[in-house]
């Protein structure tokens, strides 16, 4: 057997494609991959099985979320094209960005060499123009007097932060100075999720899309509870409504949160932009994140609260990484408080 024909262990056929083992893991739990089995049972990479997950790394390299992906895997050349139409617009963009900036490089040059440079004056010229903002307002304690600017937000967009950092104010102040903005909290799981069930008994077509949207995710491996249908009900009664979800994986169990992970991001590209809490990799995974989705960080400390670009060593990625926790991590933190010491004396 030659070497190139040779079957992979996980972490060699990861290190081949230039992914992590724990993407490889994720692709097959999509059913985008299915790897050989020895007999017994060690997952191992044919040349065939390498061939397939080749093909998921560079649909996602194109900036295709995983459910576009298997469309695409599956024959849908339909979504394959739209999916190809957004990224198109989003290169565009940058290539626009980074001939501007080019342009201006270039001018600052020649009036280097034309002895017209001015100092510092002219360094300001290389500053982009500021992002487009769609809304600002003052944030709540702990950072009386700040204000903060809501840039454009993507079709997903996740709030994310430590213990003690504010977000759940944040996340409150953020649903109000937003257009058609409404917060969703922990209050929407009280009384078994009354709420919800009665707004499911009066209206019939609610009704039809949640129970649709429920099948959907137990198909994915979700466990049907009051929890998921107080979700589900919120984000298909009033798709013009922008949502701020509290703590979106709150009384979800692993499965369930892995299965509504995909279902946001497979619903996300028709509907619109959604604000969620979460500190549950099932939920965030930044390795799996696509091109229109963002993160806004409430740092530790009451640092000001930030966006975060999804890769290592971006400002406030570490912070991000370190905030995540698998789901069963999350699950015996819950009840844990942080506690603030004072000084004595």
């Amino acid at each position: 057997m030659t070497k190139e024909n040779r079957s992979l262990s996980p972490s060699e056929a990861a290190q081949k494609l230039g992914v992590s083992v724990k993407a490889l893991r994720l692709y097959e739990q999509r059913a985008l991959i299915s790897p050989t089995r020895t007999e017994a049972g060690w997952r191992i990479y044919r040349p065939e099985d390498l061939a397939t997950a080749k093909q998921v790394v560079s649909l996602r390299k194109l900036g295709l979320s995983l459910a576009q992906v298997g469309q695409v895997l599956s024959g849908d050349l339909k979504s394959f094209a739209e999916a190809l139409s957004a990224h198109e617009r989003d290169l565009v963009n940058k290539v626009v960005d980074l001939q501007a900036m080019a342009a201006r490089v270039r001018d600052l040059r020649t009036r280097v060499l034309d002895g017209e440079f001015q100092g510092t004056d002219d360094l300001a010229t290389l500053l982009p123009s500021a992002p487009t903002i769609v809304a600002s307002f003052e944030l709540p304690w702990p950072w009386d007097g700040e204000t903060f600017d809501v840039r454009p937000p993507g079709s997903l967009n996740f709030i994310i932060g430590p213990l003690a950092s504010g977000k759940t104010r944040f996340a409150k102040r953020l649903a109000e100075a937003l257009p058609d903005g409404d917060f969703l909290g922990i209050d929407r799981l009280g009384n078994c999720c009354a709420d919800a069930y009665a707004k499911l008994t009066y209206d019939k077509d609610l009704r039809v899309r949640v129970d649709k949207a429920l099948n959907w995710l137990v198909g994915e491996g979700a466990e049907a509870n009051d929890a998921i249908i107080a979700l589900l009900v919120a984000l298909e009664a009033d798709r013009r409504t922008i949502l701020v979800i509290d703590y979106i994986e709150q009384d979800l169990t692993t499965s369930t949160q892995e299965a509504f992970g995909s279902y946001l991001r497979m619903s996300s590209s028709d509907k619109r932009p959604l604000f969620v809490m979460t500190r549950s990799t099932a939920i965030l995974d930044l390795e799996q994140m696509g091109p229109d989705e963002r993160i806004i960080l409430c740092p530790p400390n009451q640092n000001l609260p930030m966006y975060v670009e999804p890769y290592d060593g971006a400002p406030g990625y570490e912070t991000v990484n370190l905030c995540l926790a698998t789901p069963e991590a999350r699950k015996r933190m819950e009840g844990v408080v942080a506690v603030r010491q004072t000084a004595i004396g």
